[in-house]
């Protein structure tokens, strides 16, 4: 299952973005406003939101051309992928995918509310 977020336009420097995205507890400020709880962790966070499980995620890499968070469960096996473009020295371009291999089942009962908050996640980073 392949999710694409719309492209945006982050008035921040990729350097900026990059420093702020191997800090796990400043994905706090990103989390919808469904957060019901968060806790950074060494390697990455977890956190749940209103009406869905919690999740635990793991910062893979951070690039100056990309963020990948990866499930920390083994049951759970997906990726999330922030692309990032330079577009000058304070505005970078940022792109959301989500990638993952579910059963048909889960699926059709997680496809909604990934969507949704891929785009929640995405209006967070333009605010940034």
């Amino acid at each position: 299952m392949n999710l694409e977020g719309r492209k945006i336009i982050v008035n921040k420097s990729v350097k900026d973005l990059t420093e702020m995205l191997k800090n796990a507890e400043d994905y706090r400020a990103l989390m919808p406003d469904s957060l019901q709880n968060f806790e950074a962790r060494e390697d990455g966070f977890k956190f749940s939101l209103k009406g869905m499980p919690e999740i635990a995620l793991k910062i893979q890499e951070v690039t100056e051309q990309k963020v990948v968070l990866v499930s920390a469960s083994s049951s759970l096996d997906f990726a999330l992928t922030g692309n990032m473009n330079p577009i000058s020295d304070n505005q970078t371009e940022v792109q959301l995918l989500f990638e993952g291999k579910f059963n048909p089942f889960i699926k059709m009962m997680v496809e909604k509310p990934l969507k949704n908050f891929i785009d929640a996640l995405t209006d967070k980073i333009e605010q940034l």
